[in-house]
C-alpha cells in the first residue's frame, strides 16, 4: 500500500461547516472523477487515523483539492484539520470509489455525499458534455448547500434543492420521496447516481425500487 506525504497549498471555507483543502499532487496519482482516498494528518496521534475523502478536483490538475464537511464538536480527523494552515502535511493513501460516470441521468445527493459529484461534473464541464443531467440535492437548511452557486452554473434548471429543517422560497421542503424523484427526473428509464448518509441511501435504493428502476441503473457510494 502506497502512501504519499502533501503540503497543504491553501485551505478555506466553503461553508460554514466545509473545508476546500489544495494539496501538492504526487507524481503519477491518479484518480477519476468521483474516487477518493484515505487521508490521516501527518502529526504525532493522528499519522494512522484514516478517513476517506472525495477528490473534488479535475484529474489533470497539478493540484489535488478536497471538499471536506468538519465536525467541529467531534474529537477527530476533521476538526484537526480545522487547526490545520498552509504547508502543513497530510497523507494520501491509495486511491478507491465505486462512482464513476457512465451516461447521463438523475444524481441524488445528501450534504456532503455531493462531494463525489463536484468532481464529475466540473469533468463534464470541462469537455461540454454537462448535457442533461440532473442533480438532487438534499440538505437540512440553505447554508448547508456547497457550491450553490457553481452548480446553479453548470446546471441551471436541472439543480434542484430540497431542504429539510428550512423552508425557503424557490426550494422544496421536506424528504426525497418517490413522487419527488418521478417529479423530477424525466422518467425512469435513466441511469442514478447516489451518495449521502446510509439511512437515506436505503430510503432512496428502496423509492427506485418502487419505481421499477433497475439495479443495474443504480451506481452508489455510502457516505
Amino acid at each position: 500500500m502506497q502512501h504519499h506525504y502533501v503540503k497543504i497549498k491553501s485551505i478555506n471555507n466553503v461553508t460554514h461547516d466545509v473545508l476546500q483543502i489544495v494539496t501538492e499532487k504526487p507524481l503519477q496519482y491518479i484518480f477519476t472523477p468521483g474516487q477518493a482516498t484515505e487521508i490521516s494528518i501527518n502529526k504525532n496521534g493522528w499519522k494512522e487515523e484514516r478517513r476517506p475523502f472525495t477528490f473534488t478536483g479535475l484529474p489533470n490538475n497539478d493540484y489535488l483539492e478536497f471538499t471536506i464537511k468538519t465536525y467541529p464538536s467531534h474529537q477527530s480527523v476533521t476538526n484537526q484539520l480545522l487547526q490545520l494552515k498552509k504547508d502543513d502535511e497530510l497523507i494520501l493513501h491509495d486511491v478507491f470509489g465505486a462512482i464513476n460516470y457512465k451516461d447521463e441521468g438523475v444524481f441524488i445527493a445528501g450534504g456532503a455525499g455531493v462531494t463525489p459529484f463536484i468532481s464529475i461534473f466540473r469533468h463534464l464541464q470541462s469537455k461540454n458534455e454537462i448535457g442533461n443531467n440532473k442533480l438532487i440535492f438534499a440538505n437540512k437548511t440553505k447554508a448547508d448547500i456547497i457550491h450553490e452557486e457553481e452548480f446553479k452554473k453548470l446546471l441551471g434548471n436541472n439543480f434542484i434543492n430540497i431542504l429539510s429543517d428550512e423552508k425557503v422560497n424557490g426550494y422544496a421542503n421536506g424528504q426525497i420521496t418517490e413522487d419527488f424523484i418521478k417529479a423530477n427526473s424525466d422518467g425512469i428509464n435513466k441511469i442514478f447516481y447516489l451518495c449521502g448518509p446510509p439511512p437515506m441511501m436505503d430510503a432512496i435504493e428502496k423509492q427506485l425500487a418502487n419505481l421499477q428502476v433497475s439495479e443495474k441503473l443504480i451506481i452508489k457510494e455510502a457516505f
